[in-house]
């Protein structure tokens, strides 16, 4: 299992495999990127309660998403530097970092233009937006701390260590809805055998998010490929 997986991440085969799948990349993320924005913005009709103003769900959503997500991945390449020792990871850890608090400001302030009409204010200290905030001050703690090291291997120790521990505010951002009181919306896309929301409106949703999904992995690569190179020469 080490030695696969120190195969599969190390950073010649990476570099490789990186540019073999980026074109993919690319394709996939156009197409659903078009797909989501005329199904979103054009092809689905208004909402009967929220009229036009729904319609920044097809860049909030996948923006929240994406903010988990990442550091979800986070979390995982800090296992793998912490199990298996694999180099790679970190690099890809870190740039992985600022993707991810990018789409987690980007989540807060979507949500926020969304509560202005919905909730009659920009902000409220609600458990959803407060630990979507955390996330954000997360994101920044990590990218701070390991530019803190004069060692930069010091550095991806420490933020290991920080992901780690922030990986603990993850279910308490998916389940503050129902956890605590909350002004937030429960889910609409976890059931996806009986969705609240209907297809002409599910489906270029799903599609945005495929398409932030594969356009954090475009800038990963490029990200990744980056230092990767400057390793192999």
């Amino acid at each position: 299992m080490k030695h696969l997986l120190q195969h599969l991440f190390s950073p010649k085969y990476f570099y490789q495999f990186s540019r073999k799948c980026l074109p993919w990349f690319y394709f996939i993320f156009f197409i659903s990127f078009f797909y989501g924005l005329i199904g979103g913005l054009i092809l689905s009709p208004p909402d009967y309660q929220q009229g036009d103003a729904f319609r920044i769900i097809y860049l909030h959503v996948p923006f929240s998403f994406l903010s988990l997500f990442i550091y979800l991945a986070m979390a995982t390449f800090a296992l793998l530097g912490f199990v298996w020792k694999i180099k790679l990871a970190d690099i890809l850890m870190r740039a992985s970092a600022p993707i991810g608090a990018s789409f987690t400001l980007l989540a807060l302030i979507t949500g926020s233009l969304w509560g202005k009409p919905m909730w009659g204010t920009y902000w409220i200290w609600d458990a959803r937006l407060t630990s979507e905030l955390i996330l954000l001050f997360l994101y920044l703690g990590y990218i701070s701390l390991t530019q803190a090291y004069p060692q930069q291997q010091q550095g991806h120790l420490a933020g290991r260590i920080i992901v780690m521990v922030g990986i603990i505010n993850i279910p308490i951002i998916h389940y503050s809805v129902y956890w605590w009181n909350t002004l937030h919306q429960g889910a609409t896309l976890s059931k996806l055998s009986k969705p609240s929301i209907a297809n002409n409106m599910l489906y270029p949703l799903l599609s945005m998010i495929i398409a932030f999904l594969f356009y954090y992995l475009i800038l990963l690569f490029l990200r990744t490929q980056r230092e990767v190179f400057k390793k192999l020469q």
